[in-house]
């Protein structure tokens, strides 16, 4: 086997030892972490905030109600991170000058020096800069550090907060940013769609101060306009569109209220949005779709109050939502060779279509996107590598082996796409041939689908290859009748790893899904807890920080099965169940993606 592929050795025995390495320790630096933010006012309304400008006038944020977005930036003379960031913070400003967007610096020092407004001023900045003496700007924002900036679009509605870049934080410069969080999330809101990036922490000196961005508070009046139709904006409209897979539309009061019933049930028994991590579990992911107990109280409230329309001026900004590839142009699509005949119902066996690269060289994939062209019957589309039989990497690809050889992409609806961590990218090697698993489900009306596949490439060969392997079993046999039955399997990592992200995959009887690593020093750390598996929804989980494993740890998952009465999906719960492709078999898979570190 050759290098790339000697770390990821399959274990399917669980409790292997682990052996070398050291875990790695805790870094005295401190930069930007993508979090989710949505807990500190992130997609909600802001208040009327005032502010004092260094001409002594008091100021309000209703003033620039005919600004394309409104961006505060906290600063501190006493703060040696926040004082990096004013030549920065002047430049950025000089980028959207004439583009209609109001740029506020905000020192909340308790006792700003005299020429805090002048160290602005020398540094090229010419917005308002304001001293925020009773503490409201900070209050109302729920501000964290002295070098958050805040992105305000033109309908009051907070679509980022965070840090500027990442080119300065605690204990570190860099020459230039990597990350540049504010620009993006500028750009995104000129453009009336939500910032990739919508929230980071924002190294600097702390800020001990209470409040939130939120305009409506906890227990006052809930309508549609001044708070659900953000919370829908945010968690459903990705997929309950025109032209996605979700049954209805909700783009409108009348369609929100007309499902408002529905609507509270599948909120209050967290099956929408769909997303099953536990809470509990340590690390936080960059796409969580789970609603925070405040958006789920108000909807509940909301519904329960008669659905209040409210007034329409309260209302978002309408979002513009792709309606081509989200990755950008593609540098190559390919597509199914003929279209997919998908009847009105019954049940659909598993489609195998292979569709040849013709690649006459290796590429590096930096994104790529998974697109049926009706999405509304397709389940989950996995798309396996496999390698002419002459070709000396293709014993890597012996088959697909049940999901276990060769995964290379997948979609569910609403996550089809996606783009690698910058100096990373997926392998696609010269004369591959795609293996399209496409699971479709029957929904009353016979269609036709004919999915492709679009890939951008990398201009070199990146620093890290993104991989993605598996911790499975496939030597079980579930009795019939088992209610909750436990299978095991794990994966030894013999070099130090970054995971990106994990993927559970269980059928019809999956209950519930772990992830735990086993570090050399016999520590272990649940890395995803799945209380609740839906072999409906087979999402990818992406860790917020990516997670470095040193050598020598152990991955373990876990997954427990259904197979009584009790479970609906049970096709025969007197049967005992094993390894297979299909439905109504099972399967135990752990996929993760990540790297080798160098």
């Amino acid at each position: 086997m050759g290098w790339r592929w000697s770390w990821w050795v399959l274990v399917l025995v669980a409790g292997a030892a682990a052996w070398g390495g050291e875990p790695v320790g805790e870094s005295l630096r401190e930069g930007p972490v993508v979090v989710d933010g949505r807990g500190d006012g992130l997609g909600e309304r802001v208040g009327d905030l005032g502010f004092t400008d260094d001409q002594g006038r008091v100021r309000r944020l209703s003033e620039f109600r005919g600004r394309r977005a409104v961006v505060v930036c906290l600063t501190s003379g006493t703060c040696p991170v926040a004082r990096k960031y004013v030549p920065t913070l002047a430049e950025i400003r000089g980028r959207f000058a004439g583009k209609g967007v109001e740029f506020v610096a905000v020192n909340v020092d308790e006792k700003p020096p005299a020429d805090a407004g002048a160290v602005f001023r020398r540094n090229g900045w010419t917005g308002l800069f304001a001293v925020d003496r009773n503490g409201e700007v900070a209050r109302g924002l729920g501000a964290k550090s002295t070098t958050e900036v805040f992105v305000i679009d033109r309908g009051r509605t907070l679509v980022y907060r965070g840090a500027v870049d990442d080119q300065f934080g605690l204990g570190y410069s860099l020459p230039t940013a990597r990350e540049n969080y504010l620009v993006r999330a500028i750009e995104a809101v000129l453009e009336d769609r939500p910032p990739a990036v919508r929230a980071t922490t924002a190294p600097g000196c702390l800020l001990e101060v209470k409040g939130g961005a939120a305009d409506v508070k906890v227990g006052a009046t809930v309508t549609y306009h001044n708070r659900i139709s953000r919370i829908v904006q945010a968690n459903c409209l990705e997929c309950h569109r025109a032209g996605e897979n979700g049954p209805f539309e909700l783009g409108t009061y009348a369609e929100v209220r007309a499902n408002a019933a529905m609507i509270k049930k599948v909120v209050a028994r967290r099956t929408m949005p769909p997303w099953f991590a536990s809470a509990e579990t340590a690390h936080p992911m960059k796409n969580n779709r789970s609603l925070t107990d405040r958006d789920r109280e108000d909807l509940i409230r909301w519904v329960e109050e008669k659905c209040p329309e409210g007034d329409l001026g309260d209302g978002p900004v309408a979002l513009r939502f792709e309606r081509g590839w989200r990755i950008g142009r593609p540098d190559l699509v390919l597509e199914a060779p003929t279209p997919q005949k998908i009847p009105a119902k019954g049940t659909i066996r598993y489609r195998y279509v292979q569709i040849p690269t013709n690649l006459t060289e290796d590429r590096w994939v930096s994104a790529m996107e998974i697109r049926p062209s009706a999405p509304e019957v397709v389940h989950h589309l996995l798309v396996f590598i496999k390698l002419p039989a002459n070709d000396p990497r293709a014993g890597q690809f012996k088959g697909m082996n049940g999901g276990l050889n060769g995964y290379f992409a997948g979609m569910v609806p609403g996550q089809g796409h996606i783009a690698f961590p910058e100096g990373t990218a997926k392998l696609l090697p010269k004369g591959a041939t795609l293996v399209f698993q496409i699971h479709y489900t029957a929904n009353g009306t016979e269609v036709e689908d004919r999915p492709r596949i679009g890939f951008k490439f990398a201009e070199r060969a990146p620093e890290h290859e993104v991989l993605t392997r598996a911790a499975s079993n496939r030597f079980f046999l579930i009795p019939p009748n088992a209610p909750n039955y436990e299978i095991k399997g794990s994966h030894m990592f013999f070099r130090p790893v970054r995971l990106l992200s994990v993927n559970p995959h269980s059928h019809v009887r999956g209950r519930a899904f772990r992830y735990e690593l086993i570090y050399p020093d016999g520590r272990s750390e649940v890395i995803l807890d799945v209380p609740r598996y839906d072999f409906n929804w087979q999402l990818e989980y992406q860790f917020a920080r990516p997670i470095d494993v040193p050598a020598g740890t152990r991955l373990s998952v876990t997954g427990w099965y259904d197979n009584s009465r009790e479970n609906p999906a049970n096709p025969d719960a007197s049967k005992a169940v094993g390894f297979g492709e299909q439905t109504w078999e099972e399967m135990m898979i752990g996929y993760f993606t990540g790297y080798v570190l160098k």
